[in-house]
């Protein structure tokens, strides 16, 4: 039972009395919070009676208690002692004597994997008399020489932190005066003044000499695994990974078993299938007279297994039936490292192994049709982060490349192009079938239409959430932000980065998957799995080979389980006919935002400024009227194409200024004409009315200004007009025997008053168009909880809206105080390097704040309605981890752009089977 030791409130065990120290025979694989993974599973394989060295592990409550304060808990030194001598007991020997000495191996075992993160210390208790003694027991003089020199080695460079060059320097040194290429070749002679040399090295380093008591070794070798959790490469590692900051890393204290005994020994890795491509059979290398180390270190190539089993058919055999036995015991690909002496086999670890996306569903589906475990254990064993790997194109990765710079791997996906630095080109020279990347300092909604026409999205700033990255992965389009090394001079024509210049019409590769940006065309291979979501299993197989095939089977399975377990809905974020018949075929449910803004862009874009500069009713009625057909059509074709669908319409929402001139490039054009006697010329005196206007309208920070429910009320006829055009819309469609689902949804709703006010007006233009076309189809009026104060007075608000939408990015945005499209640049890098939070929120969900909010309004709306229908529609819809609180929270369905929905459809059936695994219903 793990005894928690954190902390002082009541019901915790001080940790100067927990227990602190296991023995390999008292755990098992579901300790693993306490013991680490490498812990709980040697501990697992103990209790299976597999032949694993003997051995104790200090629980990673040690660790978290060091890493506070500094220091061991005081019982822990005991608690080790006692383990050691029931280990030197067992074994008939102790740590560093000068006959037979028992040596131990220190090594790292965090809760999840961090392969090569953290420290290893070998042959621990060796010193200038044990190392004799372990030469006569051993009958090999050499092995023990050798063995001594790998712990000072070892022990330098991880524990006194001396730089590894300079024990690698002397190794060579000494394989050159002894005429040998490899470390195993050196004679004893030399390995013998080797170790001197080594020795030198300590004291010249670190003003001491090499400790020679083995417990010493030993004490110093634990602190600096626990030390190793915390550096540079092991917290960048969480980073990427998402693991939390705060659990701390296991230490395991083993027998030494030797694979560096001559050539009947050996030491190797290997997997129970392909961890690559997920084919069935054994993979693994192995390595004659070594030790672990040598292996992943690549200081000699290896030998396959088959290899192995020409070399020691006995101890291959062995290990052979003891894959399949850890195979059938954890009913998944396992990774095992293992060690031959002298011609016994020994398991010194076994996890899960790690493998590719493409490995994970076809293993998953391949345990199912061997029936070792369920349909719903498979969907559990696949991520939507793995199926979205599977959907983005790949550069080729034996293709020749040239890196000129890393940006943020905003989008995923391969990119290849012809540079152009607007949006008119783009659309241009696309057109005419040229491949185009857009690159841009930062982009705006003006550059919608380029987006949509390049095959790929660069820009020198911004970040994740930054426009450029949110519309270009609701596109699908491949995007790196933030890459700011590149100097952008769009009025030039070209782009610079680290001495390269990139003009107009060259040629650029980007990978929205890594940030990088290549020089000139690299191939792209195509992604099977979208031909699959896209046109369906028969289009897809048609230009897959077998392996490819299988794949794509696999994640079909996989996926219509997942649908056929799933209790949230999916729908699409889309704001055309085109987007939407599109992420139709991609499994969506229905529309749950359409954004109304972008169909206000290129030509319309005058319009809406016309209506907003308006200097009385007639023009404003004029503008209107202009307006009210091109909406109309818009919305017919939208419905049409989610014919049967519910299809949510929200109404005008962009920052003011978006709709209005530059002001700084409209000022410059004012004082330039000025300056120059054309003052009184019609044009720039239009530019002066329009100067002023603009500056009476300019805000500080638009992104909380006239936007939203405050622009429908402060610009008459707004939003009627946009209500009529989806009303009449809707009462086409009926009439020409499709069958509208439209939802109105009122946008930034900070007062329940708002909401009334626009409901009002909405609900008189809503009764004209249903009386005008002799009745029309029921429309809900909703409205988005984006604001804290509206999930706060959500009760309120839920009397006037019949549905909720929760818009998680400006509810993140507002919740947290950030600027989404500075603060990453600015503070995230600090804020995940010391842990204020493990991933951004506005890519993961922040359950805590954001989602607390999210939890009250679900509550408090369906206490007032009922049958209120909740659903979100901020880019955390598609987020793998987001998806699993709102099925938690109870929403009704998630939308996200039409690329990331079969990410959605995938975690929303991983979400239900863990929720009933949960309340215990499997």
């Amino acid at each position: 039972m793990d005894q928690r030791t954190s902390g002082t409130g009541a019901g915790r065990v001080r940790p100067e009395r927990a227990q602190l120290v296991f023995d390999f025979a008292e755990g098992d694989r579901t300790q693993v919070d306490l013991l680490g993974g490498k812990g709980a599973n040697l501990a697992e394989m103990t209790k299976l009676g597999l032949p694993v060295p003997p051995g104790f592990t200090v629980t990673t409550e040690a660790c978290r208690y060091y890493l506070e304060r500094g220091e061991e808990p005081q019982s822990l030194r005991v608690q080790i002692t006692m383990a050691l001598r029931r280990l030197e007991n067992d074994l008939g020997r102790r740590l560093g004597d000068v006959v037979d000495p028992l040596l131990v191996s220190v090594r790292s075992g965090a809760k999840h994997s961090m392969p090569g993160m953290m420290e290893t210390v070998l042959n621990v208790g060796l010193n200038d008399y044990s190392v004799k003694g372990l030469a006569e027991a051993a009958k090999d003089e050499r092995f023990a020489w050798d063995s001594y020199r790998r712990l000072i080695q070892m022990f330098g460079r991880t524990v006194l932190d001396i730089p590894a060059e300079r024990f690698e320097h002397e190794l060579d040194a000494t394989k050159a005066r002894a005429g040998v290429a490899t470390d195993v070749e050196i004679p004893v002679s030399a390995l013998i003044e080797l170790v001197e040399e080594f020795k030198h090295i300590v004291q010249d380093a670190t003003g001491r000499e090499f400790p020679q008591d083995p417990r010493e070794q030993l004490d110093l070798a634990m602190r600096a695994v626990f030390n190793s959790w915390n550096t540079d490469r092991a917290r960048l590692y969480r980073r990427r990974e998402r693991i939390q900051h705060d659990l701390g890393t296991a230490v395991n204290i083993c027998a030494m078993v030797f694979g560096n005994l001559g050539e009947t020994s050996g030491t190797g890795v290997c997997f129970t299938r392909d961890p690559a491509s997920g084919q069935p059979g054994v993979y693994g290398d192995y390595l004659s007279n070594a030790q672990g180390e040598d292996v992943v270190a690549g200081i000699r190539n290896t030998l396959t297994l088959e290899d192995f089993a020409a070399l020691d058919p006995s101890s291959h055999a062995e290990l052979t039936r003891i894959m399949r036995r850890l195979e059938t015991h954890y009913r998944d690909l396992c990774d095992i490292e293992f060690t031959v002496e002298r011609g016994k086999l020994w398991m010194l670890q076994t996890r899960v192994g790690k493998r590719t996306a493409a490995a994970a569903f076809r293993i998953a589906t391949q345990l199912v049709d061997e029936r070792l475990i369920t349909s719903d254990e498979a969907l559990a064993r696949v991520t939507g982060h793995q199926l979205a790997q599977l959907m983005f194109p790949q550069f080729d990765v034996d293709a020749e490349r040239v890196l000129l710079t890393r940006g943020m791997a905003a989008s995923p996906g391969a990119a290849v192009g012809k540079v152009v630095f607007d949006s008119a080109t783009a659309v241009a020279w696309a057109a005419r079938g040229e491949p185009v990347v857009l690159v841009r300092r930062e982009t705006n909604p003006d550059d919608l239409e380029g987006m949509i026409a390049a095959t790929g999205v660069l820009t020198s700033r911004g970040g994740k959430t930054s426009h450029a990255a949110v519309v270009a992965r609701g596109m699908g389009r491949t995007c790196v932000c933030g890459a700011e090394e590149i100097e952008v001079d769009a009025a030039g024509r070209t782009l610079s980065v680290n001495g390269t210049r990139v003009a107009e019409g060259e040629v650029l590769s980007i990978d929205g998957s890594t940030g990088e940006v290549f020089a000139g065309e690299l191939p792209v291979v195509a992604s099977p799995v979208v031909i699959y979501l896209e046109q369906g299993l028969d289009a897809a197989l048609a230009v897959a080979d077998e392996q490819t095939g299988e794949l794509v089977r696999s994640v079909d399975r996989l996926l219509r389980h997942a649908d056929q377990a799933r209790v949230l809905r999916v729908r699409a974020n889309a704001d055309t006919a085109e987007d939407a018949t599109r992420a139709r075929d991609m499994g969506a449910e229905g529309i749950g935002l359409c954004r109304t803004e972008h169909m206000f862009l290129g030509e319309r874009r005058v319009l809406i400024e016309r209506l907003i500069l308006a200097d009385g009713p007639g023009a404003r009625d004029a503008a209107l009227a202009e307006l009210l057909p091109l909406q109309r059509a818009d919305f017919v074709a939208l419905l049409e194409a989610m014919d049967g669908l519910p299809t949510t319409i929200r109404l005008l929402d962009p920052p003011l200024h978006e709709f209005l001139p530059d002001r700084t490039e409209l000022a410059v054009r004012v004082a330039v004409a000025q300056a120059t006697g054309r003052g009184d010329e019609p044009d720039v005196a239009a530019d002066v009315t329009l100067l002023s206007a603009v500056d009476r309208l300019h805000e500080s920070n638009p992104m909380l200004g006239l936007r939203g429910v405050r622009l429908g009320l402060s610009v008459p006829g707004l939003f009627a007009m946009q209500v009529r055009a989806i009303a009449e819309a809707a009462a086409e469609r009926a009439a020409a025997g499709g069958r509208p689902l439209v939802e109105i949804m009122v946008p930034l709703v900070g007062s329940v008053m708002e909401l009334h006010l626009i409901r009002d007006e909405m609900d008189g233009v809503l009764a004209q168009v249903a009386a005008a076309a002799g009745g029309a189809p029921h429309i809900p009026i909703g409205t988005m909880i984006e604001l804290p104060r509206a999930a706060l007075t959500a009760r309120r608000i839920a009397e006037a809206a019949e549905f909720f939408s929760f818009g998680t990015n400006d509810l993140t945005q507002t919740t947290w105080g950030f600027s989404r499209d500075d603060v990453e640049a600015s503070i995230f890098a600090t804020y995940l390097d010391k842990g204020v939070f493990t991933v951004s929120p506005f890519e993961s969900l922040d359950r805590d704040g954001v989602g607390a909010l999210i939890r009250m309004a679900v509550q408090a709306g369906r206490e007032v309605r009922p049958d209120i229908k909740l659903g979100i529609c901020g880019e955390h819809g598609g987020d793998p981890e987001s998806v699993h609180f709102f099925h938690d929270a109870g929403l009704d369905y998630v939308s996200c752009s039409a690329f990331r929905v079969p990410v959605a459809r995938l975690e929303a059936g991983r979400a239900a089977l863990a929720s009933d695994t949960a309340g215990g219903r499997l």
